[in-house]
C-alpha cells in the first residue's frame, strides 16, 4: 500500500456541543470546498463487524466496501462530527487508500460546529437511527 497522508488542518478544534457531547468546531472561517480532514481507517471485514456492532464502537462505524458489507472505523476526528440532514460538510470515502476526507458544502463561519450527515448516498433526507426514537 503506497504512503497515505493524513492531515487535521491546526484550526480545527473539538468543545462540547448543544445538547450533542463532543463536536467538531472551526477557529477560524473556511471556504466552500476545502478538504479540512483527511483521516485513515481501520477496515473490518463482514465478519469482524458482526463483532464489532456489539461494541460500543456500533455508534461510530461507516459501512465499507464496494458491497458495504464491511466496516471502517475512522481515526483523527471523524468519528467526532455530528450529524445534521443539512450538514456543512461531507465525506468522501477513499476505499482502495483506506482514507475518509472531510470537505466543506458551503462557507464556514469562525467558531462554527461542522456537520456531516451520517446518511449513505441518496438517502440525505432520511431520518438516522437516533432521530427516529
Amino acid at each position: 500500500m503506497p504512503y497515505i497522508y493524513t492531515m487535521i488542518l491546526p484550526f480545527l478544534t473539538i468543545a462540547p456541543s448543544p445538547s450533542r457531547g463532543r463536536g467538531v468546531f472551526t477557529t477560524e472561517a473556511i471556504a466552500m470546498g476545502t478538504t479540512i480532514e483527511i483521516a485513515p481507517v481501520i477496515v473490518f471485514d463482514p465478519t469482524q463487524r458482526i463483532k464489532l456492532e456489539e461494541t460500543l464502537l456500533y455508534d461510530y462505524i461507516f459501512e465499507w466496501g464496494e458491497d458495504d458489507k464491511s466496516a471502517a472505523v475512522a481515526l483523527g476526528y471523524v468519528s467526532i462530527y455530528n450529524h445534521a440532514i443539512k450538514a456543512n460538510c461531507r465525506y468522501d470515502m477513499d476505499i482502495e487508500f483506506e482514507t475518509m476526507s472531510i470537505i466543506t458544502n458551503r462557507d464556514i463561519k469562525q467558531g462554527e460546529e461542522l456537520f456531516i450527515n451520517y446518511n449513505a448516498d441518496g438517502q440525505a433526507d432520511k431520518p438516522v437511527w437516533f432521530e427516529q426514537h
